[in-house]
């Protein structure tokens, strides 16, 4: 089964999908945030559609490892979907944290090395930071 990442922002979601095998993940789409149930649903349907068994969630601790404000948005993010999930019979979708400290800069980079405009990369940072964080999950899962 296959994991799907996220990287959960103010304004969209990042959204990144694994390969049937665990190797890599590759970005699927960025999510215009409009409420955080419709936001949930839209997630719950890429849980669905790529048949997911786990949520890996992007947390973005500050550099010294403690909670921001933007760690506590999330937190309270992550609890709505996981009583969405098992509202909706999909109870068995595990949850998991992972750290995402710097992703957006490495993201940032990424985008950057491959010569993608600046307009262009604001409109794709999110989906590359969701790769990065899932990538990072399946690099410590092997």
């Amino acid at each position: 089964m296959r994991k799907i990442g996220l990287d959960v922002g103010d304004k969209t979601i990042g959204v990144a999908i694994s390969d049937e095998l665990l190797l890599t993940a590759q970005g699927i789409t960025t999510i215009d945030r409009i409420g955080i149930r419709k936001d949930c649903g839209k997630i719950m349907d890429y849980i669905k559609e790529y048949n997911c068994d786990t949520v890996i969630v992007g947390l973005p601790l500050k550099l010294d490892g403690t909670d921001s404000p933007q760690t506590e948005k999330v937190r309270e993010f992550t609890v709505m979907l996981g009583n969405k999930l098992k509202s909706s019979g999909m109870a068995d979708i595990e949850i998991i944290f992972q750290d995402e400290r710097l992703t957006t800069v490495m993201a940032e980079r990424v985008l950057i090395e491959a010569d993608v405009r600046r307009s262009k990369r604001k409109e794709v940072i999110d989906k590359q930071a969701a790769v990065i964080i899932l990538q990072s999950y399946l690099d410590t899962i092997r």
